[in-house]
């Protein structure tokens, strides 16, 4: 197959950049899933963006800046919130319905944000609906095709330069080539590393992966943020529950009832939200607990169903109503805030290969991400990977190359990666030190060696991109010997005020600090 250009995944960064694409020639949206699956879809929070009268760019630049711990690339910042206004109102255009107070878009706030400026809609889908309008948009458009359940297996590069992907195509079980000009890769994060994780099952790392593995920097992957607040109850999954909650006035609970989080920050429940996950650690380690409580109760019931419809039903499911009881919940990972290195243009070291959304790192959200910027990310960069990808890839042909065959076989590799997961949960979650990340590194080490790579197919080489990016993960947080943002070392627990990086790159897993 040929396309002029590829955009790897479907989620919001995805859509948008694929919309960009269209009226520049044929594109093909390729997932490994169903399109719109993936964590955009599932987002609840809401949009940061400078929206109101009561707003500006420059309070929305220093609380990014500040949530990021310093880390974050200034130009990116800019970027995000000086574009993200016009993107946003784009989608409106487009027919995203975000939630309305009378005649003006409802602002809430979340934690680090200094003013009201987070949109939603319907109380507690934003991702949804983003991901909703974009699709519809996007059905509109002629260019674009759709490859479903199309599994990427590797970049096909040559001379540092991208001509296409290789792939499983699912449905027919065989490996097939998809040339085009360029390739954008908007496939996710990471979640699923973890034993516990708000992300669904598509969210491997693939992206980075293959990035990688193709020549691309990786940068800041020991930076991973836990959310603090996930269902905790047994068999059931860890269902995100809205940042939004304490914005709105839930209060955290250990097990004698005790509210804690003033003990660890003067912004209690609303502080960054790294500082949030510790203290719930923290806090469960000290009196022995699985989880600690999120409290409603004390807010008016009828404003509480409105709010948060979706996660009121959701959790009437498992017999819990959030009007009246008192939810147990936990930290899961969350969000990457690392991945591959990019410029503001969503372009990497690698010429024709651009990446956006949570697999890229502009630099946005440096050490931690601020609450409710990921979405906005999403379509700006999204659309500025695109814009790029169209100026540097108009004279370029499409060019088939020759490129060493996978050979397809089906394998079952579940029960790995959830022994996977569970080292991963032990050694290298919230609190890590260094015992515990060299024996995650000693069983991911053992894992890579026994791996055959001459037989594939979706499950392994998922299981095999999670192998290569933990070790990548639990390098760089061997190698920052202290602690900053959402990386945190208990046996170097002192914040590291330098503001260097820890960078992969030439397809080695030796970390260099930059």
């Amino acid at each position: 197959m040929k396309f002029d250009f590829l955009v790897i995944g479907s989620g919001a960064a995805g859509l948008r950049a694929a919309v960009e694409l269209a009226s520049h020639g044929s594109v093909a949206i390729v997932t490994k899933s169903s399109v719109g699956e993936g964590s955009s879809e599932h987002a609840q929070g809401g949009v940061a963006v400078v929206l109101s009268d009561e707003d500006d760019i420059v309070l929305h630049y220093e609380d990014t800046i500040r949530a990021g711990d310093g880390l974050c690339d200034r130009d990116a910042v800019m970027t995000l919130v000086d574009e993200g206004p016009k993107y946003i109102k784009e989608l409106i255009k487009w027919g995203a319905q975000f939630d309305m107070h009378g005649d003006h878009l409802d602002f809430t706030r979340e934690a680090a944000h200094s003013v009201n400026r987070i949109i939603h809609a319907h109380g507690d889908a934003t991702g949804r609906e983003i991901v909703r309008t974009l699709k519809s948009y996007a059905k509109k458009l002629e260019n674009i095709t759709y490859l479903q359940n199309y599994f990427a297996l590797d970049l096909i590069v040559s001379d540092g330069e991208v001509f296409g992907i290789k792939a499983i195509d699912e449905e027919n079980k065989k490996i097939v080539n998809i040339f085009s000009k360029g390739v954008i890769l908007a496939t996710g994060g990471a979640g699923k590393l973890f034993k516990r994780t708000t992300n669904p099952r598509v969210a491997t790392g693939d992206g980075l992966s293959i990035a990688f593995r193709a020549g691309a920097v990786l940068k800041d992957l020991e930076f991973y943020q836990f959310h603090p607040t996930a269902l905790h109850l047994p068999d059931a999954p860890a269902f995100l529950l809205s940042e939004s909650m304490r914005g709105e006035g839930g209060v955290l609970r250990n097990d004698e009832m005790v509210r804690f989080c003033y003990n660890y920050h003067d912004k209690g429940e609303l502080a960054p939200r790294d500082v949030v996950s510790r203290a719930i650690f923290f806090e469960m380690e000290k009196t022995g607990a699985e989880y600690v409580y999120l409290d409603m109760t004390h807010l008016e019931s009828v404003f509480v169903k409105n709010r948060f419809p979706k996660i009121y039903s959701t959790l009437k499911e498992f017999g819990i109503d959030i009007t009246k009881d008192l939810i147990p919940v936990s930290p899961a990972a969350h969000y990457y805030m690392g991945g591959i290195e990019t410029d503001v243009w969503g372009r990497t070291k690698i010429k024709g290969l651009y990446a956006c959304g949570e697999c890229a790192c502009t630099g946005v959200h440096g050490a931690n991400r601020l609450a409710s910027n990921s979405l906005l990310e999403s379509v700006v960069f999204g659309g500025r990977a695109a814009k790029s990808a169209i100026i540097d890839l108009i004279d370029k042909e499409i060019c088939e190359i020759n490129y060493d065959n996978y050979i397809y076989k089906e394998c079952i590799t579940n029960n790995q990666i959830k022994e996977l997961q569970d080292v991963m949960w032990k050694y290298v979650s919230i609190v890590r030190d260094e015992r515990g990340l060299s024996k995650a590194l000693e069983y991911i080490n053992s894992k890579l060696d026994d791996f055959n790579v001459d037989f594939v197919c979706r499950n392994c080489m998922e299981y095999y991109n999670m192998l290569q990016l933990s070790k990548m993960m639990i390098l760089a947080a061997m190698t920052r010997k202290g602690s900053r943002g959402a990386h945190y070392r208990r046996d170097f627990p002192e914040r590291i005020n330098e503001n260097w990086h820890i960078v992969f790159e030439n397809v080695k897993f030796d970390p260099i600090i930059r």
